[in-house]
């Protein structure tokens, strides 16, 4: 908590960005920081989770089997079968189920003590996930179709030639500008918006139950540490829906491209 003469002084988004662990190129002001180092933990977690769940595979599944199995299934059948179709959605269950819990268990290290980060609250690694998911739908397309891909996405069938030099423009912005925009800050700033909100409440509390002069002060800093604690899981749950709305949406965006020819 900072105070200024006695007063509150709220964190500032700059406080979530620690010092880095191996400074480099410090004229662009990057190097390996928190940040990077929970993206690569978070491999290694989805990695050893899924691979001790299934170590020995049974028909009558242990806790752990079934935790696996059922956020296997909750990605294969909610979002990729669901969306893609029966034809199409095996190939594209992999690499789904990788961006679902990838953004998942990122999201979720800002509800651990001490990591208390999600990393996805800062832009760069929600414009890297969307730029990934952006090349990845449009290579689709173009793989299928060729360069009419092009021309699929931005000119939808049955419309009147008339409207379509207004409604061609509105197409690609839409498709190829905001699309990859509001896809990644969508992510970034509900995880960013989320994690200020628990940190002000957080330090609000600590400094209105520090005032000992002040009985009522500190009777409110119980409230707002009440309240508090119902961010939490606030903020938990939107953790979830955000990384279920992102695969979702990757799942929608390679649907259109692989289904162009039918819009």
């Amino acid at each position: 908590m900072a105070t200024n003469e006695g007063g509150f002084t709220p964190p500032t988004i700059s406080e979530t960005h620690l010092p880095e662990i191996f400074p480099w190129m410090a004229e662009w002001g990057t190097g390996f920081g928190k940040n990077m180092l929970m993206a690569i933990l978070s491999v290694i977690i989805i990695y050893l989770f899924f691979m001790w769940a299934i170590r020995k595979r049974s028909l009558v599944p242990s806790r752990l089997q079934w935790a696996a199995e059922s956020g296997y299934g909750f990605v294969r059948n909610t979002i990729a079968k669901d969306i893609l179709g029966e034809k199409h959605f095996a190939k594209w269950v992999p690499f789904l189920f990788a961006i679902f819990f990838f953004v998942l268990v990122n999201n979720l290290f800002g509800a651990i003590p001490l990591l208390q980060m999600p990393t996805f609250s800062h832009a760069g690694p929600a414009y890297l996930m969307a730029a990934i998911v952006y090349f990845t739908w449009i290579g689709v397309g173009v793989q299928k179709y060729g360069p009419r891909y092009f021309k699929l996405a931005v000119v939808p069938a049955g419309v009147p030639k008339a409207v379509l030099p207004l409604l061609i423009p509105l197409e690609i912005i839409s498709n190829f500008i905001v699309r990859p925009v509001t896809h990644s800050l969508r992510l970034m700033a509900v995880m960013l918006a989320g994690h200020m909100i628990v940190m002000l409440a957080g330090s609000g509390a600590e400094f209105l139950i520090g005032q000992q002069e002040s009985l009522l002060m500190n009777a409110t800093g119980v409230l707002v540490l009440i309240g508090f604690i119902a961010l939490y899981f606030l903020e938990l749950l939107m953790m979830v829906l955000q990384a279920f709305v992102f695969a979702l949406l990757t799942a929608i965006y390679l649907q259109g491209a692989i289904e162009a020819d039918a819009h």
